[in-house]
């Protein structure tokens, strides 16, 4: 007689065991953390690179980025956690500051980096220590965070938490982009792929809350993009999951007659992979660039460009 084959049933996380973050080994702090300088006379660096490849690339996308500032159009930011994680949340907060940046898309796991950086100054657990024990992402005070932010949809994840941030005067709020956006009222959405982060493994998270309010910011960011003519879209260190959301908000805001046709997308990443150049720099747009290098050196390079740029103008 043939065996019945076993049919799996969602597994119970309520006896998940957690601890609190304040006793977690970290890889990142915020001491580590890059600074917006001023620009001074950074721009004669910028003319004196070659004028082929990924120099012109470099001037070219630098050049879109102060037009679009100058006429008022979006420019925004799809990061991956890799921008956190390599000290940049100083430089992305500059350009929000500055309104250079209006807008700012993320993934859950830029999210989670985020609101630990205004908690305790510090993230990135170290993994190969804490993956055998099963103890990798049991940070309590992260997933209750988000998930009560999460729970207040009306508004987006991303405004939401940022609230929560300032609301709760933590400690480093001045390093959270999440904040910061809140404060000024500049959209930053968070975009959650089920599954892919550490607080989807606590008891305390609620999928149809994490759910209602991503899709809550994904609708704020079609409104973005809807804008998007005569701006610019960068995608910095985010492999897969910004790119496809792109693709979505672009495809909407078509769908619903806006115009949205001459903008200039860019995507910075240390390695070239398949769905940026796809998704980002080919199929949107007539005005695509593919910048490679580090972001810690890279990201900080374009904003002294932009700022030099904006100087000569």
């Amino acid at each position: 007689m043939k065996k019945q084959k076993k049919e799996h049933k969602p597994i119970n996380l309520e006896k998940i065991k957690t601890y609190s973050i304040k006793k977690r080994k970290n890889l990142v702090k915020i001491d580590q953390f890059g600074k917006a300088i001023e620009y001074k006379e950074f721009g004669r660096f910028i003319d004196s690179l070659p004028k082929i490849l990924a120099a012109n690339d470099l001037r070219n996308l630098i050049d879109s980025i102060v037009k679009a500032h100058n006429k008022k159009r979006q420019v925004v930011l799809a990061i991956g956690a890799h921008v956190i994680k390599c000290g940049l949340s100083p430089i992305v907060i500059d350009l929000m500051k500055r309104g250079i940046v209006t807008a700012v898309a993320m993934n859950g796991s830029v999210a989670i980096h985020d609101y630990e950086i205004s908690l305790i100054g510090e993230t990135s657990e170290d993994v190969s220590h804490s993956l055998g024990d099963g103890s990798f992402g049991m940070a309590k005070e992260t997933a209750e965070a988000i998930q009560a932010a999460a729970s207040v949809p009306e508004c987006g994840l991303g405004r939401s938490l940022g609230n929560k941030i300032i609301k709760d005067r933590n400690k480093h709020k001045q390093h959270s982009i999440l904040a910061v956006g809140a404060q000024l009222k500049i959209p930053v959405t968070v975009h959650v792929a089920i599954g892919t982060d550490i607080i989807h493994m606590h008891p305390c998270v609620s999928g149809s809350d994490m759910g209602e309010s991503s899709l809550v910011d994904f609708k704020i960011l079609c409104s973005v993009v809807s804008e998007l003519e005569g701006g610019v879209w960068l995608n910095v260190g985010s492999a897969v999951i910004m790119p496809e959301v792109f693709l979505k908000a672009i495809t909407v805001a078509r769908n619903l007659g806006r115009k949205v046709k001459n903008f200039t997308t860019a995507n910075m990443d240390m390695i070239q992979h398949y769905r940026p150049q796809t998704n980002v720099v080919k199929r949107p747009s007539t005005h695509g660039y593919s910048i490679t290098g580090h972001h810690e050196i890279m990201l900080p390079l374009l904003r002294l460009g932009i700022l030099s740029g904006l100087k000569k103008r």
